[in-house]
């Protein structure tokens, strides 16, 4: 254990103190396809009576039409914020009709491109912007890959918190300052250590065979409509999901705010040839927002972000400069086929407990040999997670995966324990048990569990798919919401489409003037 680890919890673990851990707070947005009986994706527009997918505040939709995405207010117990996405995910199947959510991150049976529909917002400029940038991710992309479907973890640890530890470290910069830079040595950590999350919880070992389109691959035939890899643990973290040659030489340092601000101000300004030749209209329609390398900076597919709230009309970047980091996202994990919401409370309390290790232990700069190392770390765990003798390397040289796994939880180990002093508990360290099992024994990772379910199921991605849906969807259908729960959500949809109509009804000027004024962060001018 580092000194500076040692001596954080220390500080931590005084009464005086131990309340500000559970100050912060944790929120999940979980992406889900919308699909008809037999598993193909559903056709259909958002559902009216979901409300606005441009305006709602927890329902709206990702890259197509019909992939939703449920978004949870931020609470300070990861508990309550699971209950908190359970009600909207049976709420949502209150106005589903017959179909169903998916239950996987790999699509399910998908359509020709030209039929995977983009998500629409609306006629506004600002539900117009949405909709080009999806035109612009399917030229570059292609829809398949935008159709993948993840768990994105928000974590925030209370601002009274950055405060005490700067001035325990005598540090004189502002607490804005301190705060951001503190969760971007988070980050740094996290590179370090992610490959852990892709063994304990990667979930996509297989994948539809038609998915690729046509693209050469490695991966090995399970049955005629299922491709795999035997040990891989998160197909859809690998170069075979979100991959991208433009993106290839993009690696934002984290070693400062600035460094990472200035990285992809960069790439959201420099020009990319194969996107130049496209231009940025076609018949005079608009089919992408620019011609660089990145349209705007949420297209860059990064396992974790830093984050700030944005105001209407405010760029990302804009607001990281103007009030600094005020959360991480955590965007590699999978969804869980095994669980109805897409992950569990026991992964929700192993994240709290990874994270707040990452964000108290020392974390030195990442140079571009150790970055290289890392992003090498974890390609090899999301293709070759689960193979006998498999190594990692780091600086002191190779070590065995499972080795690596043990020494990490034993350094976690006092962070869940000084969360479960402040909750009189064990469900921290009951967490971090439960993954040591599954460095022991590979087949109990969701990896295998998969593998071992399509095995059951005619060897068919699909059919595994299909029947874990049609199990969550009874799951759902049979605990109906309180009135009042039910009366909320309604309320909500009412609203957003009120909000998206006036919005729609307020004059803008011309779509061009407004993708300039985007472009040039001044839509947002008073930050």
């Amino acid at each position: 254990m580092s000194s500076l680890l040692t001596r954080r919890l220390a500080l931590l673990s005084d009464d005086a103190h131990r309340a500000l851990l559970t100050g912060g707070l944790r929120g999940i947005e979980r992406e889900t396809l919308r699909v008809d009986t037999l598993g193909h994706l559903a056709a259909t527009p958002h559902p009216l009576a979901l409300g606005s997918a441009l305006t709602h505040p927890e329902i709206t939709t990702d890259y197509a039409e019909s992939l939703l995405e449920f978004i949870t207010p931020a609470e300070h117990d990861i508990a309550l914020t699971l209950s908190k996405l359970d009600d909207i995910h049976r709420h949502a199947y209150t106005k589903l009709g017959d179909e169903l959510l998916w239950s996987q991150s790999m699509p399910s049976q998908l359509p020709a491109e030209e039929d995977i529909t983009i998500a629409w917002y609306g006629k506004s400029k600002l539900g117009m912007l949405k909709h080009v940038y999806r035109r612009g991710l399917a030229l570059r992309y292609g829809k398949a890959m935008q159709c993948i479907a993840g768990i994105h973890y928000n974590y925030s640890l209370d601002e009274r918190l950055w405060r005490l530890l700067a001035a325990d470290a005598g540090d004189a910069s502002t607490p804005m300052a301190f705060q951001s830079e503190s969760y971007l040595a988070t980050i740094r950590n996290f590179r370090r250590y992610s490959w852990l999350l892709m063994y304990l919880f990667g979930a996509s070992p297989a994948l539809s065979s038609g998915f690729l389109r046509g693209r050469p691959h490695q991966l090995d035939t399970l049955s005629d409509d299922t491709l795999f890899l035997p040990y891989a643990t998160s197909l859809r973290m690998s170069d075979l999901g979100y991959q991208n040659d433009a993106q290839s030489g993009l690696r934002p340092h984290e070693n400062s705010l600035d460094d990472y601000v200035a990285t992809l101000t960069r790439a959201v300004n420099q020009a990319y040839p194969p996107y130049a030749e496209l231009g940025t209209k076609k018949d005079g329609e608009w089919i992408q927002l620019s011609t660089n390398v990145l349209q705007i900076e949420n297209e860059y597919y990064s396992t974790i972000r830093p984050k700030r709230v944005i105001r209407t009309g405010e760029r990302p970047l804009q607001a990281l400069c103007l009030r600094g980091v005020q959360y991480i996202e955590v965007r590699c994990m999978d969804v869980d086929p095994f669980e109805p919401v897409g992950i569990s409370l026991e992964t929700g309390r192993f994240l709290d407990a990874f994270l707040l290790f990452c964000a108290l232990d020392a974390s030195a700069p990442i140079s571009e040999r150790q970055s290289a190392m890392y992003t090498e770390n974890f390609a090899r765990t999301v293709k070759l997670g689960r193979k006998p003798g498999l190594c990692l390397r780091r600086d002191d040289g190779d070590i065995g995966l499972p080795a690596w796994g043990h020494e990490l939880l034993a350094r976690m180990a006092p962070v869940a324990a000084l969360l479960d002093a402040g909750r009189g508990d064990t469900a921290h360290a009951d967490a971090l048990a439960l993954q040591a099992v599954k460095l022991d024994d590979p087949d109990a990772t969701p990896s295998a569990k998969v593998l071992a379910a399509l095995r059951a199921n005619g060897r068919s991605f699909a059919a595994f798919g299909l029947e874990q849906s049609l199990r969550h969807a009874a799951h759902f259908r049979a605990h109906a919401l309180p009135a009042s729960e039910s009366a909320r959500f309604n309320a909500l949809a009412a609203a957003s489409l009120a909000q998206q109509a006036d919005i729609e009804n307020t004059p803008t000027g011309t779509f061009d003037n407004y993708v300039a004024a985007y472009r040039a962060s001044t839509l947002c001018p008073h930050s």
